[in-house]
């Protein structure tokens, strides 16, 4: 039998029963990514000999009577984080050598629940970008289309998924990373509220591996079902036992509703600053109409919404103000240039950015100041609403584009263009305030390409969303392997 397409759920039942064994697993998931990956190029750093000795290792424990929220699952790892013994870089190629000491937090919260790690998934040059490609490791494909991304920068993750290699994977979501390629694959992912789960050991090369509270930045999990990334989300949740000492627990509240129903929902559709393609909105309407056919309160507006152009705002200026941080002083003067050359009417996301770039520590504050009111106005919004339903960008997955220049591109909407990093205004709705979001797929484009949509939910109650998918799974279907 072929197991590789199996959710990790049905993979635990099976070994408990003894249908089958991590080994053979393991040996599965091997020979499909030695078949298939090389016209998708996922997979940039297998470990294959140490993932047969650790499925050897879990078939043994299981046999001494061990039970572990993973044992024997076969999964992988997105490239940036830290696996003691293979390389990490973030596609830098002057960081190609680099081999860590020490597996990234999450990693041994892999190991220690009985995963097997196949290897490691490509990412974009320093994961900044919404494909996944670099001069080390070359070009993820998606799986549904190889003209086209499988989208970033966890794209290796979700075209592992998509193609059946690994029951599970783990990402990381500053700018949808994990959402958007979830969307572009047909599969699920999670970005969890903000300082869920612990990140250190994933870090780029040339930093220093430390306990840090990141400002946007979550990881998250990603699968094929909504209810494995319940399971996957659960080990990765909890603090750095470095800052909060070896015993830890997170209780996350239960899911505000049990039944589709029940639940309270805002559809959006929407952004002041960039158009819904027909295939996204076809999406977003598939949902909601599922919502509403169950009984639903559906809401398509409220006066509660906090205003969706000063939250991408803000989210810009917080994300580009990051982004150059670490910037040498010459490329910081050439930024100061340019932004000097701007129009002082200019409110264009991209002046945004740019502007964004060079905000001093007083500008940020006054940012972040903004922020605390936008988190209290979705504070207000949960009171009413449970989840909020709306895009994850405003197209399906986009042919390969790698000009050199990011701000070159163009991003195809029905037939116009627009410019390419506008497209995270709706990633940035959920991660400018910190709140979950769970990315589940919503049928196919008229070309057959995966449609996904977000759900956005109150902080620390990623269940809710979580639990929604899981209906929305049942109603509507969900993953769906590539033809």
């Amino acid at each position: 039998m072929d197991w590789n397409l199996h959710s990790a759920e049905d993979l635990i039942t099976a070994l408990r029963a003894g249908d089958v064994t991590s080994v053979e697993l393991t040996d599965q998931a091997i020979a499909r990514i030695e078949r298939d990956d090389k016209a998708i190029n996922a997979i940039c750093v297998p470990d294959f000999d140490r993932a047969r000795a650790a499925a050897h290792a879990a078939d043994q424990a299981r046999a001494r009577g061990e039970e572990r929220p993973l044992l024997g699952i076969p999964v992988t790892v997105k490239e940036s984080y830290n696996v003691a013994g293979l390389t990490t870089t973030w596609g830098m190629p002057e960081h190609r050598d680099h081999v860590p000491a020490e597996d990234a937090v999450q990693v041994s919260r892999l190991r220690s629940a009985g995963a097997v790690v196949l290897g490691k998934t490509n990412v974009p040059l320093g994961l900044q970008d919404i494909q996944s490609f670099n001069a080390i490791y070359g070009t993820t494909n998606n799986p549904w289309d190889h003209t086209r991304t499988s989208g970033g920068s966890s794209g290796g993750s979700a075209a592992a998924l998509a193609a059946g290699f690994g029951a599970l994977s783990i990402g990381s979501d500053l700018a949808g990373s994990l959402r958007t390629p979830a969307h572009f694959c047909g599969v699920y992912a999670h970005k969890p509220s903000l300082g869920l789960a612990a990140s250190r050991g994933m870090v780029p090369p040339d930093a220093p591996v430390l306990p840090v509270d990141l400002d946007l930045a979550v990881v998250g999990p990603m699968a094929r079902t909504a209810r494995d990334l319940t399971l996957l989300l659960d080990v990765m949740a909890g603090p750095d036992p470095l800052t909060h000492g070896v015993a830890y627990d997170v209780t996350l509240p239960p899911a505000r509703q049990e039944r589709l129903g029940d639940f309270r929902v805002l559809v959006l559709e929407e952004h002041p600053f960039i158009p819904t393609g027909a295939a996204v909105r076809a999406g977003v309407n598939r949902v909601a109409d599922a919502l509403t056919g169950a009984g639903a309160r559906v809401e398509r507006d409220s006066p509660l919404l906090p205003d969706l152009a000063e939250a991408a705002t803000l989210y810009t200026q917080l994300l580009f103000s990051g982004s150059v941080a670490r910037f040498p002083v010459e490329a910081y003067e050439q930024l100061r240039s340019r932004a000097a050359a701007l129009s002082t009417d200019d409110r264009s996301l991209d002046a945004t950015r740019l502007r964004g770039m060079l905000f001093s520590h007083r500008d940020w504050m006054e940012a972040n100041g903004r922020r605390e009111l936008h988190r209290h106005g979705w504070r207000q919004l949960f009171a009413e609403f449970d989840v909020v339903v709306c895009p994850i960008t405003p197209t399906p997955a986009f042919p390969h584009d790698h000009n050199p220049d990011p701000l070159g591109r163009r991003l195809d909407i029905d037939g116009v263009g627009y410019p390419y990093f506008d497209q995270l205004v709706w990633a940035g709705a959920a991660t400018m305030p910190g709140l979950p979001a769970t990315a589940v797929p919503a049928g196919r484009s008229p070309e057959g390409l995966p449609v996904g949509v977000q759900l956005i939910g109150p902080m620390f109650e990623d269940r809710t969303p979580l639990r929604l998918a899981e209906l929305l799974e049942q109603e509507i279907g969900g993953f769906r392997a590539p033809e």
